[in-house]
C-alpha cells in the first residue's frame, strides 16, 4: 500500500499553496472583517483553474482527480476558509452535478461559464425545517402549463449573493418525501427568486449566504436529471462536497497547528521557549497526529470518489474525522497562544470561529455518525 502523492499531484499542490500564500492569505482577514463576498479572489482563483478542478477539459475544467481537488481545497482553506468553501460549492455541488446529470443544453449553457468563473454556482437544499432531515422538503414544484411553479423558502444558500445559477430542490411528490424531490437548474436572475437576507455568521464570513423566497415558473428544460430523482442527486453531490469540507477542515486545522508551533518556539516563560515544556509538546503532538490521520481518511475518500459511484461512507468518515480533529487543533492552538490567540483579530481567533462550521454544514457530525453506523451495522461481514 502506497501513501505517497504522485509527482503531478505534488506539483499541483505546490502551485496552489503558492497561490494561497500570495493571493488568498493577504485578503483573508479583510474578508472576515467585512463579511463581503470575495469576488476579486474568486476571479483570480478561476484564472488558476480552481472553479472546475475535476471537470473535464472538454468543458473548460482542469480534469484533475479528486485527491488533487482535496489538496487544493486544503491549501486554500489554510489561507481562507471562506474562499475554500465558495470554491467547493461551485465545484462539488454545482459544476460536478451539472456535468453528472445535466442535459446537453444545460451543460452547454453553464459548464464553461462555471469553470471559467464567469458564473458562480449556488446549491439550495436547506430549508427552515429541512436541515439534517434534508428529505423533508417543503418547497413545492407543482406542474403548471409547460413547466413547474416552484414556491417555498431556502436558507443558508452559500454563494447566493454572487451566484449566476442555483440548483433548487423541490418536492414534486410530497407523499414520497425523498423519493419525490426534483432538482431544478435556475438562473439566479429569474423572476420570482427573492433574496431576503444575508446571513451574518460566527465564522466563514463573506460566503455570500442568503435566504431565498421562491415563487417562480420554470420550463421543463430547467429540470436537472430526472423528475423525482433530485434527492438522489443531492446525496451524490454531497459525497464530493463532504470530501471538500474535510479538506477545508484540514486546512484550518493545519493553519492552527502552524501558528501554535511558531508561537511555542518564540514565546518564552521562565527563561526558555514554551516549546520546551512537555505540556505544550503533548498538545502539539496530538494536533499533528490527529490531523495526519484525518488527512489519510480524506485522501481515501477522495480516491473512492474517483473509483466508485457510491462513496458516502468514506466521505462521512473523512468529514467527521477531519472536522473534529481540526476543531481540537484550533482549541489547543488557542490554549497555547493564550491571550495572544484570544485577542479579537488574531489568526487563531478567526480559525477558532471558522472551524466550528465544518462540524455543521453539509451534514452535522451527528448525521455523519448515523450514515457510518448504518453502513457498519448492515455489513454482515463484520460479524
Amino acid at each position: 500500500m502506497i501513501f505517497e502523492l504522485t509527482p503531478e499531484q505534488l506539483a499541483f499542490k505546490e502551485s496552489i499553496e503558492q497561490f494561497a500564500r500570495e493571493v488568498v492569505a493577504p485578503r483573508a482577514a479583510a474578508i472576515d472583517e467585512s463579511g463581503e463576498f470575495p469576488a476579486d479572489v474568486m476571479r483570480a482563483a478561476a484564472a488558476r483553474g480552481l472553479l472546475g478542478i475535476t471537470i473535464s477539459s472538454a468543458w473548460g475544467g482542469a480534469g484533475r482527480d479528486y485527491v488533487s481537488y482535496a489538496l487544493a481545497v486544503e491549501a486554500i482553506a489554510r489561507a481562507s476558509a471562506t474562499v475554500a468553501v465558495s470554491l467547493s460549492v461551485t465545484n462539488s455541488l454545482v459544476a460536478e452535478l451539472v456535468a453528472h446529470a445535466g442535459s446537453p443544453r444545460q451543460r452547454d449553457r453553464w459548464l464553461r461559464r462555471l469553470t471559467s468563473g464567469e458564473a458562480i454556482g449556488a446549491f439550495a437544499l436547506s430549508e427552515p425545517d429541512a436541515g439534517t432531515d434534508a428529505a423533508n422538503q417543503k418547497t413545492a414544484a407543482v406542474r403548471s402549463g409547460d413547466g413547474y411553479r416552484i414556491t417555498g423558502r431556502k436558507v443558508w444558500v452559500a454563494n447566493a449573493e454572487a451566484a449566476s445559477v442555483v440548483i433548487v430542490f423541490a418536492s414534486t411528490r410530497p407523499e414520497r418525501r425523498g423519493q419525490g424531490v426534483t432538482a431544478f437548474l435556475v438562473p439566479m436572475d429569474a423572476a420570482g427568486i427573492t433574496p431576503t437576507s444575508r446571513a451574518d455568521s460566527l465564522g466563514v464570513r463573506g460566503l455570500g449566504c442568503m435566504d431565498l423566497d421562491l415563487d417562480l415558473h420554470v420550463g421543463d428544460d430547467h429540470v436537472l436529471g430526472e423528475i423525482d430523482q433530485g434527492f438522489r442527486l443531492a446525496m451524490w453531490a454531497l459525497q464530493g462536497g463532504r470530501v471538500a469540507i474535510a479538506a477545508q477542515a484540514l486546512g484550518i486545522g493545519q493553519a492552527a497547528l502552524d501558528e501554535a508551533i511558531a508561537h511555542a518556539r518564540r514565546r518564552e516563560q521562565f527563561g526558555r521557549p514554551i516549546a520546551n515544556y512537555q505540556a505544550i509538546q503533548w498538545m502539539i503532538a496530538d494536533m499533528a497526529t490527529e490531523l495526519d490521520a484525518a488527512r489519510l481518511l480524506t485522501w481515501k475518500a477522495a480516491a473512492a470518489k474517483d473509483r466508485q459511484e457510491e462513496s458516502a461512507v468514506e466521505a462521512s468518515m473523512a468529514k467527521l474525522a477531519a472536522s473534529e480533529a481540526a476543531h481540537k487543533a484550533a482549541d489547543k492552538a488557542m490554549q497555547i497562544l493564550a491571550s495572544a490567540g484570544y485577542r479579537r483579530g488574531s489568526l487563531v481567533e478567526r480559525l477558532f470561529r471558522d472551524v466550528r462550521a465544518t462540524e455543521i454544514y453539509q451534514g452535522t457530525s451527528e448525521a455523519q455518525r448515523m450514515i457510518i453506523a448504518a453502513s457498519v451495522l448492515a455489513d454482515e461481514s463484520r460479524t
